[in-house]
């Protein structure tokens, strides 16, 4: 079987914004296409706000981005890939918009806020109207009202508050400011109101971020016709979705979606036929976070995740466990955390989620707490489950939740059996929040009404799907962007998709998770590094070798705290792994990222009740400790470190680039590429260069040769092709990953899958080292042999041949990793 031709053989990302615009993009093209890859992947080209760096803050629907160049740019960019074999997959965000300042940029907001619920423009924001007297509040305000009334004034008809611009609602115009303010669709509030009173739908956390209601059709059809003529017009080849899990129904969203590009595309265009394998219409993937042991739903029309699952996987390979343990005991030792606030990873995450549902996403429980109080009152069964008990069910339900969110949708199909599985086992958990037994019924309506088995009206609707949408956003903000901060004994385990409480992943592990991406998901995609992930590949290789030296790395981080003794020691363990992932102590990069991490950790200081103190110690150490180092530091470091980095750097690269599903790359890291959490991995990256030795020369050559082998021969690596571990034989055959991929067909001269003239099978071989340092203290590959499909191989990497059983000393003696092609 060939590969699908609308499956990409590879992507890259590129993340536009007004310091790479189009342009730019289109300068770099030849330079792409003749790095391998099928398709360019870019971050959201829509309006946004201006001067967005990532352009998820969508404010106009209808128009390409301006300072990316517009439509204009857009098309030439298209023009200019296809001329070079490439193809467009675009990033598009259905599930919110922007609420900017000035808010007149968000014309159906605009509307909104002008004419309430009136606008034709209502039904596109996820508003509670019965809220707030009718009114929608806008947190906008630095202080509360009575603080900022002098800072408010109306001009040019709307009225001003700094950046931000109100419309008034028709007629209003002359009355004095109090009765003006009274007569608005709107409420002015202080920002910190945000938290309790919000009655739209956000973004997880971010008010700044209002959702839409893409499950409206009318909605559908508005926010995505630029983009269906943009796919009819041959411009956009394929999608990624972002969080899917916002919507109120992904599954429906994604259909409609599909159907919608059916018919967008030109009669006889590949988008006109059924493929199941490449995502439906046209390749698709969606920015779903699975959990360790969690499956996409198998219904939904797509090729599958954007590859979230597969970084886990691969990362984990170059975890030692044994070392692992040995390193979290010192961390524990060191930095004395509390079990539930970084000691223990279950009891973080528990803490943590308490800690969000109760205050950042407290708004979002009180509307399903209201809601919840209408369904009960409604149905005389019900009567008599008090607000606060609803509340605290709402509550335990969504903290005991071990994944994003459930699927479950009123009057569509019913719930898998995993996820009523899941919702009984976290009620039966629930419970023990009461103390009351009889009081604790009221667990078992709020779980059926997250099922959807309570009713079919609109209240019974709503529940449904908030309580899901409330579950994602829980899920983000405690374990991504709290406890990933809190339990730190290895940084690079605290990633996204990751687990930090089980990171490790043995071979048969990985082995049995690409089998089963093979033949269920064979066109899904994978990452290593993208705009989201706390740390590059790279940096992470580097903190994975601390696994290997665990007591070298307790030694190191204590004699380093004794000359720049930091604020706590829970910081100096952190902050020291994050200046080793960056490979040196820039303050530019450095300082920002860990003020981040503190933030998000929230120990001693939050983003909204900053610790100036605390935070002026932490810089004044940063500048004092990583920053200030001596370079006899980072010398000694890079002898520690840098050869089972450049091991692990180099076997998870040729791992992503050769493992079932669409590998992604992201702007750069065909070099060496170490990055921190964002905006430091979305800065502008200058493309190509071909550096002559060392590491980034070794990524370079890999990374060329996996891609121009995946675009000649995309039947080995594409739906249909096949996957089969190969196990070393010896004692250290553990330290060997190894795989064969061909398009399953045997003694078929001339087609793709082969290559000899007598007919043999092609096909290509992984080959991966693991732990390099714990092989290399073990005396090395010594007997161990790796047994090769019949023929004579070349390694594309060194040009070293190779057949039978071969000695894994003489085929990785030059580099750590090989990929092999029968010749």
């Amino acid at each position: 079987m060939t590969a699908d031709p609308g499956t990409p053989t590879a992507t890259y990302r590129l993340q536009l914004q007004p310091a790479f615009p189009f342009a730019a993009a289109e300068r770099a093209v030849p330079y792409l296409a003749s790095l391998g890859v099928s398709h360019l992947h870019l971050s959201p080209v829509l309006e946004a706000v201006p001067g967005s760096g990532h352009g998820y803050d969508v404010v106009d629907h209808s128009a390409v981005r301006a300072e990316l160049g517009g439509e204009e740019g857009l098309r030439a960019l298209a023009r200019t890939a296809r001329a070079h074999g490439l193809g467009l997959i675009v990033d598009i965000v259905p599930n919110h918009m922007a609420a900017p300042a000035p808010e007149r940029l968000n014309a159906p907001l605009w509307g909104v806020l002008r004419e309430g619920p009136e606008s034709p423009y209502a039904r596109w924001f996820d508003i509670d109207w019965r809220a707030h007297g009718g009114k929608v509040l806008l947190p906008v305000l630095g202080g509360p009202l009575g603080e900022e009334w002098d800072r408010l004034r109306v001009e040019d008809g709307t009225l001003r508050y700094y950046d931000h611009a109100f419309p008034l609602r028709p007629g209003t115009e002359g009355l004095p400011l109090a009765q003006l303010l009274d007569a608005q669709w709107y409420r002015l509030g202080w920002w910190r109101l945000a938290r309790t009173e919000l009655n739209y739908r956000r973004f997880f956390t971010i008010s700044e971020l209002i959702a839409v209601r893409v499950q409206d059709p009318e909605v559908f059809d508005a926010t995505h016709a630029t983009l269906l003529e943009l796919v009819r017009d041959g411009v956009v080849d394929g999608l990624r979705i972002d969080h899917p899990d916002g919507l109120a129904d992904p599954e429906g969203y994604l259909r409609r979606l599909d159907r919608a590009v059916r018919a967008a595309a030109p009669e006889g265009d590949i988008g006109q036929r059924t493929a199941p394998e490449s995502g439906g219409a046209r390749w698709t993937v969606v920015e779903k976070i699975l959990a360790r042991d969690e499956r996409l739903p198998a219904t939904w029309p797509v090729a599958g995740t954007t590859g979230y699952d597969a970084l886990h996987h691969i990362d984990g390979l170059f975890v030692d466990p044994d070392g692992l343990e040995k390193l979290t005991a010192l961390y524990r030792a060191f930095a004395a955390p509390p079990a539930d606030l970084g000691g223990d990873w279950a009891a973080t995450v528990r803490r943590a989620a308490h800690e969000v549902v109760t205050h950042e996403l407290a708004a979002e429980v009180e509307r399903l707490t209201r809601t919840a109080s209408r369904i009960c009152a409604a149905d005389p069964r019900l009567r008599d489950h008090a607000p606060w008990a609803l509340r605290t069910a709402i509550r335990e339900l969504l903290v005991r939740l071990p994944v994003y969110r459930p699927y479950a949708a009123v009057g569509g199909p019913p719930a898998t059996d995993a996820d009523a599985v899941m919702l009984r086992s976290a009620a039966a958990d629930a419970r023990e929040a009461f103390r009351v037994a009889q009081e604790a019924r009221v667990v078992r309506v709020v779980r059926d009404a997250a099922l959807g088995g309570l009713g079919d009206g609109p209240d019974h609707r709503d529940f449904c799907a908030r309580f899901a949408q409330t579950a994602a956003a829980l899920r983000a903000k405690s374990v991504e962007d709290t406890a990933f901060y809190r339990y730190t004994p290895l940084l690079s385990a605290a990633e996204v998709g990751g687990d930090p409480g089980r990171p490790a992943v043995a071979p048969e592990e990985f082995h049995a998770f690409a089998a089963l991406r093979s033949t269920d998901w064979p066109a899904t995609g994978t990452v290593l590094s993208t705009h989201d992930t706390k740390r590059s590949a790279d940096a992470r290789a580097r903190l994975a070798a601390l696994t290997e030296s665990p007591g070298w790395w307790g030694r190191t981080v204590e004699e380093l705290t004794r000359s720049v003794p930091a604020p706590d020691p829970q910081l100096a363990w952190t902050a020291w792994q994050t200046a080793l992932a960056l490979g040196h102590g820039d303050p530019e990069r450095l300082v920002p990222a860990v003020l981040k991490a503190v933030r998000e950790a929230g120990l001693r200081t939050t983003w909204t009740e900053r610790n100036a103190a605390y935070e002026a110690e932490v810089t004044a150490f940063l500048e004092a400790g990583p920053c200030a180092a001596d370079p006899s530091v980072w010398a000694a470091i890079g002898a520690e470190l840098d050869g089972p980095a450049r091991a692990n750097a180099l076997g998870a690269a040729l791992l992503q680039l050769t493992m079932p599903g669409v590998p992604d790359l992201y702007m750069g890291t065909e070099h060496v590429y170490t990055a921190l959490v964002d905006p430091d991995n979305r800065r502008p990256t200058e493309l190509g260069g071909e550096p002559a030795d060392g590491p980034s020369a070794e990524k370079l050559l890999l990374t060329r040769a996996a891609l121009n082998l995946r675009r000649e021969h995309p039947g080995w690596f594409g739906p249909g092709s096949t996957y089969t571990p190969l196990l070393a034989s010896g004692p250290f055959a553990e330290h060997c990953v190894a795989f064969l991929r061909t398009d399953g067909r045997e003694g078929r001269d001339g087609r793709d899958g082969t290559d000899s003239t007598d007919g043999a099978p092609g096909g290509a071989v992984t080959v991966v080292t693991r732990l390099s340092r714990r092989l290399a203290e073990a005396g090395g590959w010594g007997a161990a042999r790796l047994p090769l499909p019949p023929g004579r191989w070349r390694d594309l990497l060194t040009g070293r041949t190779a057949e039978g059983s071969a000695a894994l000393d003489e085929l990785l003696s030059r580099l750590p990793v090989a990929l092999l092609v029968r010749i």
